[in-house]
């Protein structure tokens, strides 16, 4: 692919102010070697594990001990091992410094706000953690959340943190369904919970569904309970409020020393391809890689404001709170960022003073159909970052930002997953950013585009891969003897090779460009074609407001069948059929062009938002779906079953 100008690129006069700028020149002191920019240093990286990652300890300021050794290669990517003699307590780099600046500021859906000092949340955290040990929680415990993102929730994963327990966490909307598939294979101790939440202007109330899962998950022995949507104080016997449970004359935090590689969140895959995989994180390899990400990707400094639109089912949600051990402001939402318009999130940046914020590909694209122009009706004089991840961002995402939002901005779209709970690839501050593109593999990862055979490629789509070992890989799978399901699911393609299972193209400045899932690629008559280059084309046609494309089985080969929804009263007729396939004809190829086009009320979405794409290929395919309860609208399958217009 051929570069085109930038649509944004740094000034030479803020580079050298940049954390990444002065991490290369600590790093050109450390080994004698002069880096002519970001290439050079990404290369010494990957080639350089032990120096890179101890200097990243330092220069980030991981508080504890990293002991004697850096790194222990290994053939196998599952034996090398980082820092193995090192002891540390995460919680401490969370918490250092805690004075009276703001550490976290909660804006809810409903208009309530409230704020932290750094000194507000260390006590939080001391009153939980003495009341968590009181109740017998203590190292390799797991204490699990059904909350929304507040500051609460921060404060429970501290505390379950500092006593060397395991975290894990689903949002209140979950069903009970999808909360016990993920919480009863992990056997947690103790449940946080609120007593509701606020969604699109209305309130829920949660308390039966607490009760259902606590039934139903029989390890869990206590459940804390804040008051935040319906004030409920008379609460069933085994709950207890979360007032009550704090210990108020709780002693100075102590916090448990842990190894770098022991476990602090477990995370679950998205479930539409089989029961959520249980996956276990450490505590100083994840926060090691994040803050890698964010203090040299995105240029987070202490006394930064960071929001990220999110939940707590989701990994970008561990992403956003790791900034508070960069000294960073973190502000968090709780609700839906288009209630009671797609401008609540504007406003928030505005209100804030956000110098980064974080959405999903979609919200921008959203945006840009609403033709909303924030750079005329809102002040985002503080905003130097957006952030995008979820799914690929469109090259018209890219202009819009730039045009209608703010011009002097990063946009640094990150791909990566809860699988490494960070990027892969992402942005640099000291790089530009072009159309569509993602400017690098992010520090200390060998990310490549590879073909069938194993080859690097560029300029045509291959698969996204890690050629090497890094600290936030998984510690391990539970319930996964001898790491099967965790070799099966990484490296089943490439030997000793990580396969995130996204395509991409590797582009001539050395950027990628994100097609889609891999697993969800289509193959009409042995092309292989990315999901995204056809959604890029409907981004573009507001009557369009949403869709999902599948391959279809049919005469020993695959046919492309695209799904929209429409905008209000708008229906499929002809003129609009031709519009989209012209567009997708002309703007992609003749092979993106679908041999069915048809119109269905819903898309079904999992818990985190990703478009369904697995669920609806199955359904299509008289195929069983492999785990509904991972759906967040399981319903809205209902409408591909057996649909008249995909039997011809």
């Amino acid at each position: 692919m051929t570069a085109t100008a930038p649509l944004w690129q740094p000034t030479l006069s803020a580079c050298p102010n940049l954390l990444l700028s002065k991490f290369q020149a600590q790093a050109e002191v450390r080994t004698g070697v002069e880096f002519s920019g970001y290439s050079d240093l990404h290369a010494w990286s990957v080639s350089g594990p032990a120096t890179f990652w101890s200097l990243a300890w330092e220069f980030c300021g991981l508080e504890g001990d990293p002991g004697d050794v850096a790194y222990v290669h290994h053939n196998d990517p599952l034996q090398v091992q980082f820092f193995p003699n090192a002891k540390l307590n995460i919680v401490e780099t969370f918490l250092k410094n805690a004075d009276t600046r703001e550490a976290i500021v909660f804006v809810g859906e409903n208009g309530q706000r409230m704020s932290w000092t750094r000194a507000e949340l260390k006590r939080e955290v001391e009153e939980l953690a003495a009341a968590l040990k009181a109740r017998g929680i203590c190292r390799g415990d797991r204490v699990v959340g059904y909350v929304p993102n507040m500051p609460q929730t921060v404060a429970a994963m501290l505390a379950t943190a500092s006593l060397g327990a395991v975290w894990s966490s689903c949002t209140p909307e979950s069903g009970p369904d999808v909360v016990v598939d993920r919480f009863d294979q992990i056997a947690p101790k103790l449940m946080f919970a609120a007593d509701g939440y606020f969604y699109g202007g209305k309130t829920f109330e949660t308390r039966n569904a607490i009760a259902n899962v606590a039934e139903r998950v029989p390890s869990i022995e206590q459940i804390v309970v804040w008051t935040y949507a319906k004030q409920v104080t008379d609460l069933p016997e085994g709950m207890i409020a979360y007032e009550d449970f704090k210990q108020a004359d709780a002693p100075e935090l102590t916090c448990e020393p842990m190894g770098f590689r022991d476990p602090l969140y477990v995370m679950f895959s998205s479930g539409t391809t089989g029961k959520p995989k249980c996956i276990e994180h450490s505590g100083g390899g994840t926060l090691l890689r994040l803050m890698v990400e964010q203090q040299l990707h995105c240029d987070v400094n202490p006394g930064d404001r960071l929001f990220y639109y999110t939940t707590c089912n989701w990994m970008m949600w561990n992403w956003m709170v790791a900034a508070l051990a960069s000294e960073a402001t973190i502000v968090l939402f709780d609700g839906n960022p288009m209630y009671p318009d797609i401008s609540r999130l504007f406003y928030l940046a505005q209100d804030e003073q956000l110098t980064h914020i974080g959405v999903s590909a979609k919200y921008i694209d959203a945006s840009l159909k609403r033709r909303t122009r924030p750079v005329q009706t809102h002040d985002l004089s503080a905003l130097r970052a957006v952030l995008s991840t979820g799914s690929p961002l469109s090259p018209d995402g890219y202009e819009h930002v730039y045009t209608d939002w703010k011009a002097d901005v990063q946009l640094a779209s990150i791909c990566g997953g809860t699988d490494i709970l960070g990027a892969f690839v992402g942005g640099c501050p000291t790089l530009p950013v072009y159309k569509g593109e993602i400017p690098c593999a992010t520090s200390g990862l060998d990310v490549a585009t590879l073909d069938q055979d194993g080859q690097p490629v560029s300029g045509v789509a291959g698969e996204l891969v890690c050629r090497n070992a890094h600290p936030s890989m998984p510690t391990r799978f539970l319930n996964d003897p001898d790491n099967a399901r965790y070799r099966a699911s990484y490296f089943d393609t490439y030997p000793n090779i990580w396969r995130q299972g996204d395509f991409t193209i590797r582009t001539d400045n050395g950027g990628f460009v994100v097609l889609g899932r891999s697993d969800a690629t289509l193959n009409p008559g042995g092309v292989r074609i990315g999901t995204a280059e056809i959604y890029r084309q409907l981004d573009k046609i507001d009557a369009v407001s949403d869709a999902v494309v599948v391959g279809q089985n049919i005469d020993n080969d695959v046919r492309v069948v695209l799904f929209v929804t429409l905008d209000g009263a708008r229906t499929l007729d002809d003129t609009l059929t031709t519009r989209i396939k012209t567009d997708i004809r002309k703007n992609a190829s003749p092979r993106h062009v679908p041999a069915k086009i048809i119109a269905v009320p819903d898309i079904p979405r999992t818990k985190s938002g990703k478009t369904a794409e697995l669920a609806v290929r199955d359904v299509i395919n008289n195929q069983a779906v492999r785990n509904l309860s991972g759906l967040a609208n399981p319903q809205a399958l209902e409408h591909f079953a057996h649909h008249p217009d995909l039997s011809a």
